[in-house]
């Protein structure tokens, strides 16, 4: 059977005196088989395989090393050769089943959800009570609290095994008139700071990474006698600013994030792509507040192009990034006809489940419709164009993610 993720099988807290003891003792052992899975048994007359870690297998992209090492979710199962020699019909099911499980396994913001539903079942212990007269409650609420308080250690443990490994990405882009090269460093999560997501490649920005060098006049890449400046929002690791830069060697990139650790694997990123190559007035980070958009340098000369990935996790986001657009984007020009202003690219992860469900409709809620700021001149920000993106079949994306939006945002009266 397919493994489930936390945010979708575990019960709600806040409704956790609606279950029993029994209801959140198999929810339990369901975080438990799926973190740490009981030995498969074997099927009938076959040898135990020999297993082999493999890479990971993400679209044009490999690992500094063969390890298998939890990312960011977005790596596939690892397959082993020996494998092979189990048979067809069995291999097929299991296969589907095992990506999966290690898809969610190696999934940081899954793992999070986990730790949080077990933190806070062992605060509302008392409130749960039994079905079954014939059992003691305090006795069965003891023996459930010292299972969920193992199974927190267990989480423990294995943050601390991993907490001092690092990933190395390389990414190759193809382009019109050459291959965008990028090399990043993947650095471990923070089990206690949810908001460190920035340090690890996440699936939408390989997907705009991909068809922004594919196609860079359609993101409004173009050079017409005069450099462009371009904006990062949530850069995280830096990819679509790397890929920017590289693709545009004469125009002004920003590279932006908020959270301390993120912004200096962000500037190691960027020393990693261009070492001395790299002028300060070329590409480099810089740290900005959505919530509070400075307009001091680099800020306050308007950008011709503004990209984010996946930047939306609270309704509140995309309130906040549209009043950074607003601030920095490049308004029309009043003596040009033909000027519509910087262009905003922005692509949102589809979630159907989960506490992340349904955010890429802020974009719509905020971007969509409105008046606008009046200091603007007649002029607000709205979707001039809104593309589905079917989510890839290669290991890129999360569990929770059904598809992908890509919106293209920009000036209209």
């Amino acid at each position: 059977m397919a493994p489930i993720s936390p945010p979708t099988s575990l019960p709600p807290l806040r409704s956790l005196a609606n279950y029993s003891i029994a209801d959140i003792t198999r929810a339990l052992k369901g975080i438990r088989d799926l973190y740490w899975p009981p030995p498969r048994p074997l099927p009938p007359k076959l040898s135990v395989p020999t297993r082999r870690t493999g890479r990971l297998r993400l679209p044009r992209l490999t690992l500094a090393s063969d390890e298998k090492i939890p990312d960011s979710g977005y790596a596939s199962a690892v397959v082993s050769d020996d494998e092979c020699d189990i048979e067809e019909s069995l291999e097929s099911v299991e296969s589907d089943s095992s990506d999966a499980a290690d898809e969610l396994r190696a999934n940081p913001v899954e793992r999070t959800f986990a730790i949080h539903w077990i933190t806070g079942l062992i605060g509302r212990i008392d409130e749960l009570s039994v079905d079954d007269p014939s059992i003691d409650p305090d006795e069965a609420r003891e023996i459930l609290l010292d299972d969920a308080t193992a199974v927190l250690a267990q989480f423990s443990h294995h943050e601390d095994d991993a907490a001092d490994f690092d990933i190395t990405r390389s990414f190759s882009f193809p382009s019109q008139t050459k291959t965008v090269e990028i090399e990043l460093n993947d650095a471990p999560l923070s089990a206690s700071d949810h908001t460190s997501v920035g340090l690890q490649s996440w699936g939408s920005a390989i997907i705009l990474g991909e068809r922004l060098c594919a196609d860079p006049a359609s993101f409004n890449f173009t050079d017409d006698g005069q450099p462009l400046r371009i904006l990062e929002l949530g850069a995280g690791t830096g990819l679509l600013s790397i890929a920017a830069a590289k693709l545009l060697p004469t125009a002004t990139v920003v590279a932006t994030d908020y959270h301390p650790a993120i912004l200096a694997n962000l500037n190691a990123n960027l020393r990693t792509n261009f070492g001395r190559v790299a002028k300060p007035s070329h590409v480099f980070a810089a740290e900005l507040d959505w919530s509070r958009p400075a307009l001091r340098a680099p800020f306050d000369t308007p950008f011709d192009v503004v990209l984010a990935a996946d930047v939306v996790y609270h309704a509140d986001h995309a309130r906040w990034i549209h009043g950074c657009v607003q601030r920095m984007l490049r308004r029309p020009r009043t003596n040009s006809a033909s000027d519509a202003g910087g262009i905003f690219h922005l692509i949102i992860p589809v979630r159907t489940t989960g506490r992340h469900e349904g955010l890429d409709k802020t974009v719509d809620e905020v971007f969509g419709v409105g008046s606008g700021d009046p200091a603007l001149a007649g002029c607000r920000l709205a979707i001039l164009q809104s593309t589905a993106l079917a989510r890839q079949g290669t290991g890129v994306g999360r569990a929770d993610e059904s598809g992908y939006r890509l919106f293209k945002i920009g000036w209209v009266s």
